[in-house]
């Protein structure tokens, strides 16, 4: 009986194992952090994801825009997600404690836009990370147009806010893990990857993937 009894608890308790150890995406309602611009929180999609981690940590909470301006031109033909303009504001990223960018530069606990830009395709960024795709974290209370568009150097002096350095703060975007509905993944780099559909304006489903946690191998 006692043998019969340990086998049905191991056999009970394997998926409880599995489930521990991959994280999850929980649903959230809709953005409502103070620092958040009134414009840029009625672009928002009404329900946001809380990204869990296995250990049952925050990772972060994310909002997607509700319909995401396209590309007036094709980006360059190296880039992953070559729909989006450079700049495009595709959603808010907030962090409950303090966290890193994925070069490693510490980042306050908060709210953050998430501006699409490319990588400079050049030697000093050569070898950083493995495609040129990369959403640049903003302080929420320094952007308030959801439609401003930004030349380079204007984007990367605002995201040197969030980082509180001469560096801007790169959350890199990797080759789409499929879209659908929101989930998180660890990468074989121990990066954990959150996936999910942007909705482009002109009516199709952008499958995107983003690190959410983790830097570039050193």
């Amino acid at each position: 009986m006692r043998k019969c009894l340990a086998i049905f608890l191991l056999l009970c308790g394997a998926p409880l194992i599995g489930l521990a150890q991959g994280g999850k995406v929980e649903t959230l309602g809709p953005a409502t952090d103070s620092s958040i611009q009134e414009a840029v929180r009625q672009v928002l999609e009404p329900k946001g994801s809380r990204v869990v981690l296995d250990d049952g940590t925050t990772a972060c909470e994310i909002w997607l825009r509700k319909s995401v301006p396209g590309a007036a031109k094709k980006n360059s033909s190296d880039a992953l997600y070559g729909q989006l303009a450079e700049s495009t504001l595709v959603g808010v990223i907030s962090f409950p404690q303090a966290t890193t960018d994925y070069r490693g530069e510490a980042v306050k606990a908060g709210a953050y836009t998430l501006r699409y830009e490319l990588m400079p395709n050049d030697g000093n960024h050569l070898g950083v990370a493995p495609n040129r795709d990369f959403l640049l974290l903003v302080p929420a209370a320094s952007d308030a147009d959801p439609g401003a568009t930004f030349k380079f150097e204007e984007l990367v002096n605002l995201s040197r806010k969030a980082t509180g350095t001469r560096h801007p703060g790169p959350l890199s975007l990797v080759q789409a893990g499929g879209g659908g509905a929101p989930a998180v993944s660890k990468d074989e780099e121990e990066h954990w990857v959150f996936s999910a559909s942007l909705k482009l304006a002109s009516g199709e489903d952008l499958p995107f993937s983003l690190v959410v946690k983790g830097t570039a191998p050193q």
